[in-house]
């Protein structure tokens, strides 16, 4: 009889979709989605698609007894864990998957072993280290994340987002942005590999390329944070800086990395790492194989720089150009308006790109740019 998985799934993501449903189905899992999107996870996946109220660890708890209860989703890690926990099976600690989606918790976890200013934006006193970063609490995606300069800026910053988000402050960390991809099994912690991070300029704070990079040797340090916050069991995707050889949080993932570089990862490591994150949930060690390291590695994003309708852009596209694996997928139908959000909302494609050289990997990136538009009227 084969083991049984409840996929806990809010919003449908392409790494629901393309990566985690088929890596599920080649496992031999009995799945059953449990969402509160069931139109548009039916569309993908023709097994069981189960309504449920996914932020109610309760409801996760009452749809039965799995095997494994596991979620990719940044908003329900907690409830997630908390069922697996009520059930008796393999996850991670709720109390972990709360510390790393509150930021002001993460840094009261981590005041000990890196003191950062933290504040609530509505109590933010006057002595406060200006620039600050005002920030949601649990936000995602650098949405109305911003460099405050000053108590006036910060005032109307707060007032230009309005009212019903929790927001913080933080000090400012200057330095240069790397991620750590990790992946535990609850007895190992390891390090999958890391990237250096290009962002674009002050006063926000968008991601626009990812370079596969050796990670840092300050990354002991990361480690060690991320063990006083309790992560240590399935994908986590960590943000920091470092700076004078001090590495610091930024913010914890704890999930694994999106926005299609799961599946560039995937690629460049030569692994199954869908499904190796859905076996460590199961109960699994994770495998001895060594991931290859051998290759470069980008993502390199295609931004709108204005608001309106996008009128024209390339289709998915997966090439070989003179030895470097290239692959596009747009982020935005063509005939979608939307404002210009200064966030990774602004994203209309991604292109993922893995060769044998950091000069090859540029070269097809630049020649891929040139021989397609994006127009935004």
């Amino acid at each position: 009889m084969s083991a049984a998985l409840h996929l806990v799934s809010g919003k449908l993501t392409d790494s629901v979709a393309h990566g985690f449903l088929p890596a599920a189905t080649a496992l031999g899992l009995d799945v059953t989605v449990l969402t509160d999107h069931p139109d548009a996870h039916a569309e993908v996946f023709d097994g069981a698609v189960v309504r449920c109220d996914v932020t109610d660890f309760r409801e996760i708890i009452a749809a039965g007894r799995p095997d494994a209860v596991f979620t990719n989703s940044d908003f329900l890690q907690a409830p997630a864990a908390l069922a697996a926990a009520y059930l008796g099976l393999p996850g991670k600690d709720w109390r972990a998957a709360v510390r790393a989606k509150n930021k002001h918790e993460t840094r009261r976890a981590l005041a000990a072993l890196d003191p950062v200013f933290t504040a609530p934006a509505d109590r933010v006193p006057p002595e406060a280290p200006y620039p600050l970063v005002l920030k949601p609490r649990e936000g995602v995606a650098g949405e109305d994340v911003v460099l405050v300069a000053d108590a006036a800026e910060l005032a109307e910053r707060r007032a230009r987002i309005g009212p019903g988000r929790p927001l913080i402050v933080e000090e400012y960390l200057p330095g240069d942005l790397h991620t750590l991809e990790t992946l535990g099994d609850g007895h190992e912690l390891r390090v999958l590999g890391s990237f250096r991070t290009r962002l674009s300029a002050p006063p926000h704070f968008v991601e626009e390329r990812l370079e596969w990079a050796p990670p840092p040797p300050e990354t002991p340090q990361v480690l060690a944070q991320l063990d006083a916050l309790g992560v240590g069991f399935g994908a986590c995707h960590t943000e920091f800086v470092v700076h004078e050889g001090r590495a610091r949080i930024i913010e914890v993932n704890y999930r694994l990395i999106g926005d299609h570089c799961d599946f560039l990862l995937a690629d460049l490591l030569g692994v199954p790492l869908f499904a190796w994150i859905l076996r460590v949930h199961l109960g699994e060690r994770l495998p001895a194989a060594a991931p290859r390291r051998d290759r470069h590695a980008v993502a390199d994003w295609v931004l709108a720089e204005r608001a309106g309708t996008l009128t024209s852009a390339p289709d998915a596209a997966d090439l070989l150009d003179d030895g470097v694996a290239l692959t596009y997928r747009p982020l935005r139908p063509v005939g979608a308006h939307a404002p210009l959000t200064r966030t990774n909302r602004d994203y209309l494609g991604t292109i993922r790109a893995i060769g044998p050289s950091r000069d090859a990997v540029e070269d097809a990136v630049t020649r891929f740019r040139a021989a397609h538009t994006w127009t935004i009227a």
